[in-house]
C-alpha cells in the first residue's frame, strides 16, 4: 500500500510507502496510476543519468584539452625565463618533463594539434 497525493486535476503529485500529513489516499502497488508513476520516475531517473554521463564525457574531454593548454603554458613561462622547471614541485618537474620528452617523441606540437584547430593559445 502507498500514500498519495492527488493535485486538482487527479494527478499524482507524491507517493510515498510510509504515511504522511498531505496524502490524500492510499493505493495498491498494482493500481496503474502508481505502475505509471513509478515508470515516468524510472525514465526520469534514466533520463537524468544519461546527461550526467554526458556531462562527465564532456568534462573529461575539457580536462584533457585543458592539460594541452597547461603544458603549453608552463612551455611558454620556461622559454621566456618567467619561470624555471625548479620552480615547481619535484612531482610536477617529473610529470612535466615525462610529458614533455613524450610529446618531443611524437614530433612536438605539430602532431597534437588538430587540422581545425588554429590559434590555441
Amino acid at each position: 500500500m502507498f500514500y498519495v497525493q492527488r493535485n486538482a486535476e487527479g494527478h499524482l503529485m507524491r507517493v510515498e510507502a510510509e504515511a504522511y500529513a498531505e496524502s490524500t489516499e492510499t493505493l495498491p502497488a498494482d493500481h496503474p496510476d502508481l505502475q505509471a508513476w513509478f515508470a515516468s520516475e524510472v525514465m526520469a531517473t534514466s533520463h537524468k543519468q544519461l546527461l550526467q554521463i554526458k556531462q562527465l564525457k564532456q568534462l573529461r574531454q575539457s580536462d584533457l584539452e585543458m592539460i594541452r593548454v597547461l603544458d603549453d603554458l608552463i612551455e611558454v613561462l620556461i622559454s621566456k625565463g618567467v619561470i624555471l622547471v625548479t620552480d615547481l614541485p619535484a612531482p610536477a618537474q617529473a610529470k612535466f618533463m615525462d610529458r614533455s620528452q613524450a610529446r618531443e617523441a611524437l614530433g612536438g606540437l605539430s602532431l597534437l594539434v588538430e587540422d581545425d584547430e588554429e590559434g590555441f593559445i
